[in-house]
């Protein structure tokens, strides 16, 4: 059993909790027994398990599984699991998996978030749960933002990660002209815009843009967009948080389909 703080693999496991390490080594945390159960119900690929005697005791189905599926097992001490973990509590396992996407997206997507220069992890773990229950099938993340395997991004959605198609890209404007060129519309989120969100028919394959929550989005970016869209506001409320502004957008969506579908 792993006891010593100065272990290389501790170590290692430690410097994951920044996102220097996990864009130099390709690996991310996956902390707790909810997203490991998640990670195998969607045949995540898991690499270094590091686990309690007790967790291990607790949940001998998920260890069964883990000791066919991971590369490495390492049972550990309460303070060595303390020390690899982001959370206050952990609860007895943290893992290390490969940085990949959890899905692809679909080659002609019909619902869609491009999430600009986002840069609370709350916020976009928030936006990935909530795009998951919507049935949004396409996200795109632009390199500026968060990562998208920050812990607290992997806490926020609940599980949800896994089952989202997601994609970060470097080029968000010729993403969009793709999207386009698909036959999706461009709706950019704009508290100027005239038309509110639900004056447009989102019955038609709907990419949504949403931006940073301090400068929303970039000229460019509203620049190729099809229409623009306002979320009513009232008197004296300056803005909504964008977690909030995208549960908005994709619901409605959903509303306008499901009573075009009866």
């Amino acid at each position: 059993m792993l006891t010593s703080l100065q272990n290389p693999l501790v170590k290692q496991m430690r410097k994951l909790h920044r996102s220097k390490a996990r864009r130099e080594t390709g690996l991310f945390l996956l902390e707790g027994t909810h997203l490991l159960e998640e990670a195998r119900a969607a045949g995540f690929s898991v690499e270094t398990v590091c686990c309690t005697p007790e967790w291990r005791d607790r949940h001998p189905d998920l260890w069964a599984y883990l000791e066919h599926q991971a590369q490495r097992l390492e049972l550990v001490s309460e303070a060595v699991l303390e020390a690899i973990a982001t959370t206050v509590s952990p609860d007895g396992i943290v893992a290390t998996a490969p940085r990949q996407a959890p899905q692809s997206i679909p080659p002609a997507p019909t619902l869609g978030l491009a999430l600009e220069t986002l840069q609370d992890p709350g916020n976009l773990g928030t936006i990935i749960r909530t795009a998951a229950a919507a049935g949004v099938d396409s996200l795109w993340l632009t390199q500026d933002s968060v990562d998208l395997e920050n812990p607290k991004v992997l806490r926020s959605t609940a599980g949800q990660w896994f089952r989202l198609p997601m994609a970060v890209t470097a080029d968000l404007p010729g993403q969009l002209r793709q999207c386009q060129a698909l036959g999706m519309q461009v709706i950019a989120t704009l508290p100027t815009a005239t038309a509110t969100y639900w004056d447009v028919d989102l019955t038609r394959p709907s990419l949504f843009l949403l931006g940073n929550e301090g400068a929303g989005l970039s000229a460019d970016v509203v620049a190729l967009a099809d229409v623009g869209v306002k979320i009513p506001l009232a008197a004296g409320v300056e803005s909504l948080n964008v977690a909030i502004a995208a549960a908005l957008l994709v619901y409605e969506a959903q509303r306008q389909r499901s009573l075009k579908s009866h």
